[in-house]
Formats: C-alpha cells, sequence, structure tokens
C-alpha cells in the first residue's frame, strides 16, 4: 500500500512538473525563511534562562522625574548594596557590580612589574564583585577555591580564554598567584573559572574582588559613599527569599532611599524599582552594562513575516489542487470504484502533501545561507546556524513540515476524495473556474495573497519615504564633512589648544572647533536651570551644550540675537535658543536678552540667542538647551571639499591620526562623521525597512509564482473556447483580456482592501516620529500601478502564447 502511495505521489509530481515546481519553489521559501526566523527568536527568548531560581533574581534600577520629564537609569547609589543587604529581610543575595569608569575598559600589563611586561590594550568585559556572582551565573571552577576566592583586596579570578591570552606558557594549575596590573591597580590572580558558554547578557571574563575599590581612587571615583548622585558604571542584583514578595522589597528600598537622599534634590521624584532578570534583555528604559536589548515587536514582526510566508506557499498549493481537480478526477473515480474508500484517499493526497512538503524543506535548508542576507540585520552576535547548536531547531523542521503538510493539503485531499464515482466517471461531476465552490476559494486565497503582498509594498514605501525624510531632514545645523573624536579627560587646557592650532595646520582641514558633544548625539546632557518671571520659578528641561569661539560657526548655528557668551573657565555668561525663550515664556526670542537664569546656584545673564535646532533625533521634539563657551574633550573638525575623492580626506584623517599619536601616546583615535552619527539614530528603522524590502520581494515572487499557475491551468482548460473564439473572428487583444481580465479584478479587490490596512499600520508606526514625512496619495497610486503592472506583465506572456496559437490544434478532436 504504502509502494503504490509513493509511487502515485511520484508519478502525479512528475506528470505535472511545472505546478510541482511552483509549489515547491512557494513552500521553500516559506520555510526557509521561517526557520532563520525561528532560530533568530528562539535564540532572543533563550537569554539567562538557564539561572537557578531566574524568577528570584532581579536588578534594581532607577526612574527619575523632572518637571514631566522621566528618566530611566541601571545605576544606583554606591552606598545601596551594603545598606539594602543589612536593613531589608528576605534578599538573600546582594551582588553589586562595577565597571572601569569612562569606557569600563582597561590596560592590563602582564606580568606586572617585569622587564618583559606585555601590555594589553583596552581590554573589555572586566568587572568588580563578589563570588555570589559567579555562583548566580553557573561558573564552573577550575583551579582556585570559591570561597575566598573574591573576599580580600587586590583578587582576580579569571576565565579561562582570558587565562590562556594572559599567560599561554602556564599551565592553568600554576596560574593563581600571577600578578596582573589592571591600570594602576596591582592584583593577584586567585583562580580560574571555565568560560560561561550559556546565552546571557552578562558576559564577563574578569572578575576583580569587590574589597578592591575600598583600597583605591576608585571608590571616589564610582562615588561608593554618595547618595545623592550615581555613575552609569555601577549596578547590582539581588537575589530574593522563596518567601518574600518584590513589591516589599521595593519598599524598603525606597524608604532607605528616602532615609539618605537630600532635601531639594535635582530630580522631583527617584523611585527604585526591581527588574525581573527575564526583562532585562528586552526593555529598551534601561540600557548599560553592556547589554544589547532586544526589540520586542521586532522579534513578534518577524514571527508574523515568517506566517504570512508560509501561508503564502500553503495558498498557492490549495489553489493549484483545487484547479487541478478536474484533471484528477477520473483518477478518483477508478479507485473508489474498485474498493477505495474516501479514508486511503485522504491518506494519500496527504501523502502527497507531505512528500512535497519534505522535498520543499530540504531544499529550503540548503538556500538558508542565501537567506540570511534577507534577516542579517536581526542576527545577533553570538548566533550561529547550526543545527547541531539548536537541537530544538530539528523539533521546529519536524513541525512545519507536519503543519504545511496539513494547512495546503487537508483541504485539496477532501475536495478530491469526495467525488462522487459515478458522476465523475459520466463528465456530470467536472470542476470548472469559475462554475464550482473551488473557484470561489480559489479567488479568495489569490486576493489574499495580493492583499498581503500589496500590504508589504505600501508599507515599504511609506517607511523608505520617511527614512529618507529623517536622513535628509534640515537638523538646523551643518553635518556634512564634519568628524568628531575624543581626547583623554586628564588633558589640560593649554595642550588642548597647542593641538587645536596644529590640528587647524593640516591642509585638508578647514576649521577646528573644541568642546561637548555634537549638536544632536544619542542619549542627552541635562542642566538643572530654573527662571523665575515674578510670578513662579520656571524648571524647562534644559538640554546643554558647550564649545569654544568656533562652535557654532563651524556647525553653521546662527546668533539670530545677542552675541556668544565670552569663553571663561567660570560660567558667568549663557546662550540660550529660541525654544528656551518661548518655554520661559518670551513670544520674540530677542526679549530674553539680560534676563538671569538661576544655574547650579548662580545667577548667569542670557547674553545670546541661537536659531533652534535639533540635539536628538526626530522621534523627539525640538528641545530647550543652553549653550556655554568653554572647552572640553571632543574635538570637531571641518573637512576641506574632497575634490579629488575621498582619497583626499583619508590623507587628511591619517595626517590627524599621526598628530594624535604624536600628542596622546596612550589614547586611542577613534572618530565618527556626523552624517554617520546621524544614521545611527535610525537604525532600527532602517532595520525594518530593510527586513521589509525582503518580505515585499518574497511575497510578490510567491505571490507571482501562484497566479502564474492559475493563468497557465485557466488558459490550458479554456484551449478549446480560445480556438473557437478565434475562428469566429475575435482578435489577439480581445482574447488576452477575456483570459486577463478575471485575474486583474481580483487583483484589484486586493489593492482595495490592502490600502486603508497599510494606511493605518503605517501610520501608527509614524506616530514614533514627532516630525514625519506626509503620506501622499501618489504612494498608493505607485504601489497599485506597480503590482498591476507586474500582474499583467505575468498574465500577458501565457494569455499571449494561448491567444496566438493555432485554432486549428486545439479544435482537433481528442
Amino acid at each position: 500500500m504504502l509502494q503504490n502511495y509513493f509511487v502515485s505521489t511520484w508519478r502525479n509530481l512528475w506528470r505535472h512538473k511545472f505546478f510541482s515546481l511552483v509549489n515547491i519553489v512557494g513552500l521553500a521559501i516559506g520555510i526557509s525563511s521561517s526557520l532563520v526566523i525561528a532560530m533568530i527568536v528562539h535564540y532572543e527568548f533563550s537569554f539567562d534562562q538557564f539561572q537557578l531560581d531566574k524568577d528570584r533574581i532581579y536588578r534594581i534600577v532607577l526612574d527619575t522625574k523632572r518637571d514631566g520629564f522621566e528618566g530611566h537609569s541601571t545605576s544606583v547609589p554606591g552606598p545601596l548594596a551594603q545598606a539594602a543587604q543589612g536593613e531589608i529581610t528576605g534578599i538573600e543575595q546582594v551582588i553589586p557590580i562595577y565597571s572601569f569608569p569612562g569606557d569600563a575598559k582597561a590596560d592590563v600589563e602582564v606580568p606586572a612589574g617585569s622587564v618583559n611586561k606585555k601590555t594589553f590594550k583596552k581590554q573589555e568585559r572586566i568587572i568588580f564583585t563578589n563570588s555570589d556572582y559567579l555562583a548566580l551565573m553557573g561558573y564552573k571552577w577550575l583551579v582556585g577555591n570559591p570561597a575566598i576566592a573574591l573576599t580580600q583586596p587586590f583578587q582576580v579570578v579569571l576565565t579561562k580564554s582570558r587565562a590562556e591570552i594572559y599567560f599561554p606558557k602556564k599551565d592553568l594549575q600554576d596560574v593563581p598567584g600571577s600578578t596582573l596590573r589592571y591600570r594602576d591597580i596591582e592584583v593577584s590572580v586567585s583562580g580560574v573559572v571555565d568560560d560561561l558558554e550559556k546565552i546571557t547578557d552578562f558576559r564577563s571574563k574578569e572578575f576583580i574582588s569587590l574589597p578592591t575599590l575600598e583600597k583605591t581612587s576608585l571608590k571616589d571615583d564610582l562615588m561608593l559613599n554618595v547618595w545623592d548622585d550615581w555613575m552609569g558604571y555601577s549596578n547590582l542584583l539581588v537575589k530574593i527569599s522563596p518567601q518574600a514578595q518584590p513589591s516589599q522589597i521595593e519598599q524598603g528600598l525606597n524608604t532607605i532611599l528616602a532615609k539618605h537622599s537630600k532635601k531639594g534634590h535635582f530630580f522631583s521624584e527617584l523611585h527604585l524599582a526591581l527588574q525581573p532578570l527575564s526583562t532585562i534583555h528586552f526593555d529598551e528604559r534601561y540600557q548599560g552594562m553592556d547589554i544589547r536589548i532586544a526589540h520586542k515587536p521586532t522579534l513578534y514582526g518577524l514571527i508574523a513575516i515568517a506566517c504570512f510566508l508560509l501561508l503564502l506557499g500553503c495558498i498557492n498549493y490549495v489553489n493549484l489542487s483545487t484547479a487541478q481537480a478536474s484533471t484528477r478526477a477520473k483518477e478518483v473515480g477508478i479507485r473508489k470504484s474498485i474498493g477505495g474508500n474516501k479514508k486511503q484517499l485522504v491518506v494519500q493526497f496527504l501523502g502527497e502533501t507531505f512528500f512535497l512538503t519534505t522535498f520543499a524543506t530540504v531544499l529550503s535548508i540548503i538556500i538558508i545561507p542565501l537567506l540570511l542576507q534577507a534577516f542579517s540585520a536581526f542576527i545577533p552576535e553570538g548566533l550561529t546556524f547550526s543545527f547541531l547548536g539548536y537541537p530544538s531547531m530539528l523539533f521546529s523542521v519536524l513541525l512545519i513540515v507536519l503543519l504545511v503538510s496539513v494547512l495546503a493539503g487537508l483541504y485539496p485531499a477532501f475536495v478530491l476524495s469526495g467525488y462522487n464515482p459515478i458522476q465523475v466517471l459520466k463528465n456530470q461531476q467536472l470542476v470548472s473556474l469559475g462554475q464550482s465552490r473551488q473557484a470561489l476559494l480559489r479567488k479568495g486565497l489569490t486576493v489574499s495573497q495580493f492583499v498581503i503582498a500589496q500590504f508589504f509594498v505600501i508599507s515599504t514605501l511609506i517607511i523608505s519615504k520617511q527614512i529618507y525624510f529623517v536622513l535628509h531632514a534640515d537638523m538646523g545645523f551643518a553635518k556634512e564633512a564634519i568628524l568628531t573624536f575624543r581626547t583623554p579627560r586628564d588633558t589640560i587646557a593649554t595642550h588642548r589648544m597647542q593641538f587645536k592650532q596644529r590640528l587647524q595646520a593640516i591642509p585638508g582641514i578647514a576649521s577646528v572647533s573644541n568642546g561637548f558633544l555634537a549638536p544632536a548625539t544619542a542619549g542627552g546632557a541635562f542642566a538643572n536651570v530654573s527662571y523665575f518671571n515674578g510670578k513662579e520659578e520656571l524648571k524647562p528641561t534644559v538640554h546643554v551644550r558647550w564649545g569654544d569661539d568656533d562652535f557654532l560657526d563651524l556647525y553653521n548655528i546662527p546668533i539670530i540675537a545677542g552675541r556668544n557668551a565670552i569663553a571663561s573657565d567660570s560660567l558667568t555668561e549663557i546662550v540660550v535658543n529660541e525654544q528656551f525663550a518661548k518655554e520661559i515664556g518670551f513670544r520674540q526670542p530677542g526679549e530674553a536678552l539680560g534676563q538671569f537664569l538661576k544655574y547650579n546656584d548662580k545667577e548667569v545673564p542670557i547674553v545670546g540667542i541661537v536659531k533652534n535646532f535639533h540635539t536628538q533625533n526626530l522621534h523627539a521634539q525640538l528641545a530647550p538647551l543652553i549653550f556655554q563657551n568653554r572647552w572640553g574633550d571632543i574635538f570637531h573638525v571641518k573637512l576641506r571639499s574632497a575634490h579629488s575623492g575621498e582619497m583626499n580626506w583619508q590623507k587628511t584623517i591619517s595626517d590627524m591620526e599621526e598628530l594624535f599619536k604624536e600628542n596622546y601616546p596612550d589614547g586611542e583615535f577613534n572618530y565618527e562623521f556626523m552624517e554617520d552619527s546621524i544614521k545611527k539614530f535610525y537604525e532600527k528603522e532602517q532595520a525594518t525597512a530593510s527586513l521589509l524590502n525582503w518580505a515585499t520581494g518574497l511575497t510578490i515572487l510567491i505571490s507571482c509564482l501562484g497566479l502564474l499557475g492559475l493563468v497557465l491551468y485557466t488558459t490550458n482548460s479554456r484551449t478549446k473556447e480560445v480556438g473557437i473564439r478565434k475562428v469566429l473572428g475575435a482578435s489577439i487583444v480581445q482574447l488576452i483580456s477575456l483570459l486577463a481580465k478575471d485575474f486583474i479584478k481580483l487583483i484589484l479587490i486586493a489593492f482595495i482592501v490592502a490600502s486603508p490596512l497599510a494606511w493605518w499600520a503605517a501610520h501608527r508606526w509614524l506616530d514614533n516620529f514627532a516630525y514625519k514625512t506626509p503620506v501622499g496619495w501618489w504612494v498608493f497610486l505607485v504601489s497599485g500601478l506597480g503590482m498591476l503592472l507586474l500582474a499583467v506583465l505575468l498574465l500577458s506572456v501565457q494569455t499571449f502564447k494561448a491567444a496566438a496559437a493555432n485554432p486549428v490544434n486545439s479544435l482537433r478532436d481528442e
């Protein structure tokens, strides 16, 4: 019986090679996309799911408010760890985590103090913590005693990979007792642990004992004894007892904070909260600790795209299978007349679908490397596409094969197996396009396919239009040919002045400025500024920038009233933007000149007003801003026009790097163009656009394959009709119109259905922007005409072939 099923299946697929190919390709694209997406989604949702008692592990975070502005931080006051451990019941473990101030990196000398010392520059993933951290993350000890390894000052535990880098000639057993120097801190290795191969956001490689901080200047740098301020390098994990309630722990934490915080704090509200371990990887409000945040809506969007592509492949199969029903009707009648029952026929037709789906799955696994490009923007670091590495993916493959087999094959199987053998063999039950329920189903499914395709096309056009708009919008300052780089923070002012002069002498540089952040940058810098208008004290949420005399000119930011502030190390004068003047009550910006602001308990006059410019991306409204004339650790360089191409710029940048190394031999020259910085504002949007481009292309491809298959079947089934009409005088144009008009109607119906859906979805997405491009009617017109033109082209090829055929051949007796 099984052999008969297999032989029948193979003969049917081979007999209808084109339809089989359409089905296989459509299913293969859907299945391969689904497998890639399944691996990405599975990986992202697997973060930090391996810890014992993970439901009782939390990160303490800090929420702030000031004048309606909400802030969220992963950092907490330094003394909180010790206070929480001593004053709150219900906490089993308190695990502080600190990083080196600055860039969280450190130069590591091995062996410290020796003549043949070797230095590893800018090592990452180094933290100060206690042994509870290693236990919490499940590190396996290779060498050392976990009970005492991180209990004393100037101890460090290394992972195996770092120990092999620092001490390549030593056996791991001999590494404990070796000396390392981190910046100016000399420590002794007290243990080695195996590298953590789990999927986690906590990927540290070197662990310095927490008591070390108390014995070094880092105690002050990290503000370990300061309650009213905190650094971005301090984080705190806790594990609560099974009986403890998170709400009670939060209440205790905030009681401690209120007791120690001073009145009149910069923020109107401070609130400590427990963030569950399971949400750390997805909560975009809290960025820190070198943790990559995954975007849940994007993951759900990927799942939706996978479902759509699979659905389109299944629709193709149902459409073509029911369209071929009349060609298999006699086969069903004969099988039933010689004793076959409906159950056996259902099994046979489902078996055909399973065989075809399995073949498509094998093909999909082969083409997965080609589809990786489509999802490259969503493939996280650390994810490898290996079925051996992810055993659950084998289960996913089997599940997809069974699911697709049932979805695609169940309805055709019941349709084909349900024919009455007597009527079929008398030609009284023929399946005719347009005269049966199957024809209505095919029309509905075809409309559904093109609704999905049109939805993606319209959405892609609108999103691409918005991305073009934000990347080319006038930000209020010049951004072309400008780059920035940092110098060491401890550089003295006179040294920076000399360095600036030498930079200006490089031929390819048009102008140089020194100061703080560029006009628009990720994140924010805020100032505690207030203005008393005679009735009340106004406290707008103010962004702050500063730079030397050349800063505003370099970025082409005009002063529309007053003048620039006089350069000074101490704040004596201030410049504000138009928005600031408006928010403190002045209709004309110039009226704010001469007014005094209270800035950090100091009265400072407004001497100038600059034109508004965007300090953040276009998701946010224009913000009030103050500008100070003083120096900083960031240099801003405007390059001359590269008339001879970018090689001109490369020479200039090379000269800059050489000068940088000469002045800061221990520093690292990292530059970034302003235009690249602004592009980074919209990385997620650009990744979404890239995904939609691929999804749109794949949906159009699958839909057109299905349409081509239906057109081919239709023209074949109406061959005699075409021949008769041609003999009676119908022209080729009339025949093409006759054969194509039904399909064009379906595409137009799909456009009418898809347009409002795409408009609604696109507007929901555009609501994330304070400034957005108008969605014109032409977007829908281009989408509709484009899809219609593609469909007509596809239809014309086959219908022209049928209409141009010699009617003598089609009218011959069978």
